[in-house]
């Protein structure tokens, strides 16, 4: 799977984190491996540090420290990937599920719901329903003297 050289990570048409502003951890995934379980460290931690971030303006920056306040430890991101027995996959699934989290972050809040009654006729369709089961269980009862 030949891949190309990044320039940074793409989130979005109007938004690309820079390499620099990535940290890379690597260690050994948990799990069954072969003869190179002890010797490689293919788990990938990617983190990205919000609070000090170039590329993001105040109000995306509020947004993803608002939405994303659970996830975030002194203002850093970090994701983890140890799915895959090979790094350079686990390093593509990190960069992957990181994007998808600022996209997701980043994404303006849905509409409010406005409240809204049931029409007449979904009323009446509603109550025949019940009156007609009613109808059908009183149907199923023992007769009484």
């Amino acid at each position: 799977m030949p891949t190309a050289p990044h320039r940074g990570l793409v989130v979005s048409p109007a938004l690309t984190i820079p390499d620099a502003e990535l940290t890379w951890r690597f260690s050994r995934a948990s799990g069954p491996g072969g003869q190179g379980v002890n010797t490689t460290d293919s788990r990938v931690e990617l983190s990205w540090d919000v609070e000090a971030s170039a590329v993001l303006d105040d109000a995306q920056r509020v947004r993803l420290t608002e939405r994303l306040d659970k996830r975030l430890v002194g203002g850093v991101l970090t994701v983890t990937a140890s799915e895959h027995r090979e790094q350079l996959r686990n390093r593509a699934a990190a960069r992957t599920r990181l994007a998808a989290l600022v996209a997701d972050g980043l994404a303006p809040p849905a509409r409010q719901r406005r409240a809204t009654r049931p029409t007449r006729g979904s009323q009446e369709r509603r109550l025949a329903a019940k009156k007609q089961r009613t109808t059908t269980k009183q149907m199923r009862r023992r007769p009484t003297d």
